[in-house]
């Protein structure tokens, strides 16, 4: 395992600002050390809930699947100060752990999951329906394209309707839905939110802390593209959080 950069260089983490017409960045230091703890962590308990004694250690807690054919996952460590100046020690997973939002010791998700399963019950068993129907048709008939364009159209109803549940509060105090932050064409990729880097400051903010850096790596089988490797440090990815991160770290400096 190599425990370091990606590049080589300083993967600070951040994006730009509409507001302040530049770009807002958290810097590595001093969330490399932690990050560094946290891996070590990692490595020698195979799970994230190491606080607790073996026999009472939740199995979706585990990391082993990480290594496995689904692949590894970005975590990370945001370093803060509290209202007395004393550092606070933020860590988060991007996404589900083995379908888990939520873990102790780790930050939660921005949005209210019961509140988002309950909205995408409905409308995601209709588009499986729908799919099913259409491997049934040959893919040039007319009731295949029919059903296509309207599988298409309850999937798009369905992402804005979801983005509408996230809202991005950043250190000014201005609040706003994910897809009025959200800087660039057309709508915010899937999965925008539910990173690390989002979902630290977005704690960091409800609780009044003031972040001072942060560092994020890969844990576990490198991804499809090959672009992640175990135990390496990534700044935030441009796609999604590069493209919210400005509006969030706004009012920090």
């Amino acid at each position: 395992m190599a425990d370091g950069c990606a590049d080589g260089g300083e993967p600070a983490s951040g994006g730009w600002c509409r507001r302040c017409r530049t770009v807002h960045l958290l810097p590595l230091e001093p969330a490399r050390v932690e990050c560094l703890r946290l891996m070590s962590l990692l490595r020698i308990h195979r799970r994230l809930d190491w606080h607790l004694p073996p026999a009472m250690a939740d199995p979706r807690c585990s990391t082993e699947p990480l290594f496995g054919e689904a692949g590894g996952k970005m975590f990370g460590v945001l370093c803060c100060r509290d209202g007395e100046g004393r550092q606070v020690v933020l860590r988060a997973f991007s996404g589900q752990v083995n379908g888990l939002w939520h873990a102790a010791g780790w930050v939660d998700p921005l949005v209210d999951v019961t509140e988002l399963d309950a909205l995408m019950r409905e409308p995601e068993r209709t588009i499986k329906q729908l799919g099913a129907k259409m491997a049934l048709l040959p893919g040039e008939s007319d009731d295949y394209r029919r059903l296509r364009q309207e599988r298409r159209a309850l999937s798009r109803q369905l992402m804005r309707a979801v983005h509408d549940l996230y809202r991005l509060r950043n250190f000014r105090g201005q609040t706003l839905p994910l897809a009025e932050a959200f800087l660039g064409p057309g709508a915010p990729p899937s999965g925008t939110g539910d990173c690390c880097g989002p979902k630290l400051l977005a704690h960091a903010v409800r609780h009044g802390l003031r972040p001072e850096g942060m560092a994020e790596f890969y844990w576990g089988a490198s991804n499809a593209s090959g672009t992640k490797t175990h135990g390496r440090l990534y700044p935030a990815c441009a796609a999604k959080c590069g493209k919210i991160l400005g509006f969030q770290l706004c009012g920090l400096r």
